[in-house]
């Protein structure tokens, strides 16, 4: 929850900054129904730190100093955040088939709808990436292509929209 938003600060695309917002508010209702699962269970819902997800997050904040050119920088978030997901859809559906073995049909229930979310999560960056991926590799040729030409100073600028 805290990487989230400084993703949704550094993306370029508004698309993109709007999934990253939206999938915020979503990863809050994640949170209550795992805090739900854990009360049926009696149990606190504390733990460590999970070292794999932090390194996950590590790497993007990495790419994001690098401080990238716009379409690169908007690849790049599409990519990590990506990791990020098949991370988490790798979490829940082994708590949810724990759960299935379990017999425990309301934790079921609740780890099946954050699993979908994180399922549909995915789906939309990878069609964000179908478009943004395009983009950044136009600019990366247009780079190489500018190199051969004599140097111009370049701005870097916000875009509105990955379909624009």
């Amino acid at each position: 929850m805290k990487a989230l938003p400084k993703m949704a600060k550094a993306a370029t695309s508004s698309d993109l900054r709007a999934g990253s917002e939206e999938h915020l508010e979503q990863t809050k209702g994640h949170v209550g129904r795992l805090e739900k699962v854990f009360g049926a269970l009696d149990e606190s819902p504390t733990g460590k730190t999970c070292k794999g997800m932090e390194g996950l997050i590590k790497e993007g904040s990495e790419m994001i100093e690098e401080d990238p050119e716009a379409e690169q920088l908007d690849a790049g978030l599409i990519s990590a955040a990506q990791r990020v997901e098949h991370y988490e859809i790798a979490g829940y559906g082994s708590v949810r088939t724990y759960a299935q073995l379990l017999g425990d049909n309301q934790a079921v229930s609740l780890l099946e709808e954050t699993l979908n979310e994180e399922k549909e999560t995915d789906a939309k960056l990878t069609k964000l990436a179908e478009i943004i991926n395009v983009e950044a590799m136009q600019a990366g040729e247009s780079e190489e292509s500018e190199k051969e030409e004599p140097a111009q100073p370049r701005a870097k600028a916000k875009r509105k929209s990955a379909s624009a």
